[in-house]
């Protein structure tokens, strides 16, 4: 199933492509990750950090036009996770909009984790005050 995704910050569209990979984990909505080529020439900056997923390895952070480390992808991916190479995901609630087959989505709460909930995903998920340990 090709999903269309679309991505719009400082008013304008960054990036736009059905060529995207769904990942899902437990008790998370959806984050969808995109091909670097899907985004705007010269949007995405490097930007301070990193973090460690268990599963897919070192994250790397990058800034979405004005929105400083709203980006993360995995340069060396962990085995099983090879097909995220090259791709990028991003807080859909940084962004001024982000859509998936033309439906808005809304953030997944807190500020660590980054998926999309659409009225096709029903939680309830990890993010908000008091979830952090199930």
């Amino acid at each position: 199933m090709s999903q269309r995704v679309t991505i719009d910050m400082d008013g304008r569209r960054v990036a736009e492509t059905a060529d995207v990979v769904r990942v899902l984990e437990t008790s998370h909505p959806p984050v969808y990750y995109l091909p670097r080529s899907a985004f705007a020439e010269g949007v995405l900056k490097a930007a301070p950090g990193q973090t460690y997923c268990e599963f897919k390895g070192e994250a790397h952070y990058l800034s979405v036009g004005s929105a400083r480390g709203a980006a993360w992808f995995y340069p060396s991916p962990t085995p099983g996770y090879e097909e995220l190479t090259d791709r990028i995901a991003v807080y859909p609630g940084a962004m001024d909009s982000c859509t998936v087959d033309g439906e808005p989505v809304t953030a997944q709460e807190g500020d660590f984790y980054g998926g999309w909930i659409t009225s096709r995903i029903v939680g309830p998920f990890k993010g908000a005050p008091g979830t952090w340990g199930w």
